[in-house]
């Protein structure tokens, strides 16, 4: 009784009552649920369909660019494959997560990764096309990418850790007893919401000084900026949401199946990604032949070798905990 109670515990979503799959769903049950009305159909389809619009992009970007000899387009590149890479991942995780709940741990573990992926991808272009004139060249410029690199997996470390434990140490094969999830439901949301706010605010750094802060000669204040707005007040809509689990929380069970906060969330992330996207191409269009001329050169090094080194690390996180 005892663990058929935290299985129960471990697929139940704060305020969510109805429309949830069993909790020892096979592969082709998880498969056939996407096209069934579930409180998971939603939040598979809005991070489904935007993969193949950002794959798009990434396509047409590599189809138009000799990228090969233009290193410059490199952190573009970094950043759209990272697009791509995280609403897939999520919709995968939220697909078959129904399978056991190891499975659903270890789907949400590379859904964490993939997180991690997107905001070193973020911290890369902005370190080549989003960061504002005057900090060019600075000592902050010059460890921005290294600092965001270790960001990235000390965080999906500390995600991972907020549902399981520490691996090894707090080791149950059937993972329904191990800390700190069910114990401390409380401490492990606010792990995972440090885990994501705490690289989002580091790789924003520049920008918000950009747009808030700075004044004068040297601000990159240019049109890119409303873009930059936009995707900006869209990331503190989806942590809100992340974080308030509104509008279910005021009616429970009233938004089971439509509108409530993980769907919104994820909407409101995509149209972030979307401006974000947007606002890069533009400032990397804008600003070429002025970074060209005093920006340190892109090198494999800060581009292609630093998310190959986060992918792997990652990975290795993953599997520590997956045990």
């Amino acid at each position: 009784l005892f663990q058929c109670s935290c299985v129960v515990q471990v697929y139940h979503e704060d305020s969510i009552i109805f429309g949830y799959r069993h909790p020892r769903s096979s592969a082709k049950d998880c498969i056939i649920s996407v096209f069934q009305l579930t409180n998971e159909t939603l939040n598979i389809w809005t991070h489904f369909l935007p993969t193949w619009y950002f794959l798009w992009n990434l396509l047409a970007l590599l189809y138009t660019l000799d990228v090969w000899n233009d290193a410059f387009s490199w952190p573009l590149i970094a950043f759209l494959v990272s697009c791509c890479i995280y609403p897939f991942t999520s919709s995968c995780a939220h697909t078959f997560n129904t399978m056991s709940p190891r499975a659903r741990h270890v789907c949400f573990f590379f859904d964490y990764g993939a997180l991690s992926l997107y905001s070193l991808g973020s911290a890369i272009s902005y370190s080549a096309y989003v960061i504002p004139d005057q900090w060019i060249n600075s000592s902050f410029h010059h460890c921005y990418v290294p600092i965001a690199v270790f960001n990235t997996i000390v965080c999906t470390g500390l995600a991972c850790f907020s549902r399981l434990g520490i691996p090894f140490v707090h080791y149950n094969h059937d993972v329904v007893e191990r800390f700190p999830e069910l114990e401390r439901p409380k401490l492990s949301k606010s792990l995972r919401t440090l885990a994501f706010a705490y690289p989002y605010m580091f790789d924003n750094i520049p920008l918000f000084y950009r747009i808030f802060l700075c004044s004068g000669e040297g601000c990159t204040d240019n049109e890119t900026n409303a873009l930059h707005y936009r995707h900006t007040a869209l990331a503190f809509l989806t942590c809100f949401l992340f974080t308030m689990h509104l509008p279910e929380r005021l009616a429970p069970g009233s938004f089971d199946f439509f509108g409530h906060s993980h769907q919104l969330f994820h909407i409101c992330a995509v149209l972030g990604t979307h401006f974000q996207m947007e606002a890069i191409m533009m400032d990397k269009t804008l600003r070429r032949g002025w970074l060209l001329s005093h920006a340190p050169a892109t090198t494999f090094t800060g581009t292609v070798a630093a998310v190959l080194a986060c992918v792997t690390l990652n990975l290795c996180i993953i599997l520590a905990f997956s045990l």
